[in-house]
């Protein structure tokens, strides 16, 4: 008998959905429908990829800091964009966000052009492999290759070195026969991918990077399971987040004899959330696009005056914070082209602009401020929807 049915006979590769309570089921349905109104939302080119740059800048970062990263997210990004000048002694975290950005980039690239095969131990150890390359190590750690001693995480103790391999084949297989009906395929895959999660780092099979490993298993997973790249890297966020609960789930359902449907329901329920926060940045993005080609429709050619007006309730429109409200006194600072365009004005071409554009209804006074109205673009908002206070307008 295999040393792991002594010491953890509770890890069998099986998941009892008839478990999971009427809620998470009820949240499966969300994610489903969320990330199918994500894949269709339409944005420029160029918007699209700084979105899609800023959610694998965030999910890179995530799934490093619960390792203990400590860079923060604007140094993640003047790092991919090539503008981060680290001290010799803090470039190993740079490296680890960059090893985690490659498989990443590796991972989608193969799946979205359809070369990516069953999930196979050796596919494994590569992943292992590309997360602790080029990094400062134990000696006994070597990237990519299954441990052949024993590890304890916290208060739990990983199966037997000798068994790993084996387990590894398990796990594959395990990966390999689940399957959920054709209405049922998008919600299974998050099942799929969260329960992996748990089953590797229950096996925990390498000297390190197996929380890395776990997070980029699932990355793929998600990926195969037809969600958008950059929701794939909602969980890492989530993990990250809640740290503390994450690992006090992983321990517990280790500790309940094998029991994941805590560990589920907790990222199911963080999935979601962060979809829905994840939809509110796009749409915020899309309404930008939407407002702006609206503002050139009402102004297209014109004056000189006319063009000022175009640009002060444009400059309006990225100001004031989350509700928008801009002190008059302030217009002129806005932006250089503003301050350019009033600086030979009086006071009176500025509260003439400002009576003009209220009367186009594109701006909303109150006192001595003033604000864009873009929230008349938005359609089909339920009665008594307050998109100021629903954070819709941004």
């Amino acid at each position: 008998m295999r040393e792991f049915k002594r010491t953890h006979p509770w890890l069998k590769f099986s998941l009892d959905l008839n478990n999971l309570g009427h809620w998470t089921w009820y949240r499966l349905g969300e994610t489903v429908s969320m990330s199918d109104v994500l894949a269709g939302i339409p944005l420029r080119p160029e918007a699209a990829k700084r979105l899609h740059r800023v959610f694998l800048a965030k999910g890179a970062l995530a799934t490093t800091a619960i390792e203990g990263n400590t860079l923060s997210e604007a140094e993640v990004m003047e790092h991919l964009e090539g503008r981060l000048e680290l001290p010799p002694s803090r470039r190993y975290l740079a490296r680890e966000v960059d090893n985690i950005v490659r498989a990443c980039n590796r991972i989608a690239k193969e799946i979205l052009g359809g070369k990516s095969g069953s999930l196979s131990p050796g596919e494994i150890l590569t992943l292992n492999r590309e997360v602790l390359e080029g990094l400062p190590l134990p000696e006994e750690v070597v990237p990519g290759r299954i441990r052949n001693y024993s590890v304890t995480v916290g208060r739990y103790r990983a199966v037997p070195a000798k068994d790993c391999a084996f387990l590894l084949e398990q796990f594959c297989d395990w990966l390999e026969s689940v399957k959920f009906p054709e209405e049922m395929e998008k919600a299974g895959a998050l099942l799929k991918a969260i329960a992996a999660h748990l089953f590797f780092v229950w096996i925990h099979p390498f000297g390190d990077g197996n929380g890395r490993t776990a997070r980029l298993i699932e990355f793929r997973l998600l990926l195969e399971g037809g969600y958008p790249t950059p929701s794939a890297h909602l969980l890492s966020n989530f993990y990250n987040q809640t740290r503390a609960e994450y690992y006090r789930l992983l321990d517990e359902a280790a500790r309940s004899g094998g029991k994941p449907e805590g560990f589920i329901e907790y990222a199911v329920q963080g999935y979601s959330d962060q979809l829905r926060e994840q939809i509110r940045v796009v749409r915020a993005e899309q309404l930008r696009e939407s407002w702006r080609n609206y503002v050139y429709e009402r102004f297209g050619k014109g004056s000189d005056a006319h063009l000022r007006r175009r640009r002060l309730v444009l400059d309006l429109s990225d100001a004031g914070g989350k509700e928008g409200w801009v002190p008059i006194s302030r217009i002129p600072e806005l932006s250089p082209k503003l301050a350019r365009e009033y600086a030979k004005k009086t006071e009176k071409t500025l509260s003439r602009d400002l009576n003009l554009l209220k009367e186009m209804d594109l701006i909303e006074r109150k006192g001595r401020s003033v604000r864009a109205r873009k929230e008349i673009i938005l359609a089909f908002l339920p009665p008594r929807a307050d998109p100021l206070e629903k954070g819709v307008v941004s």
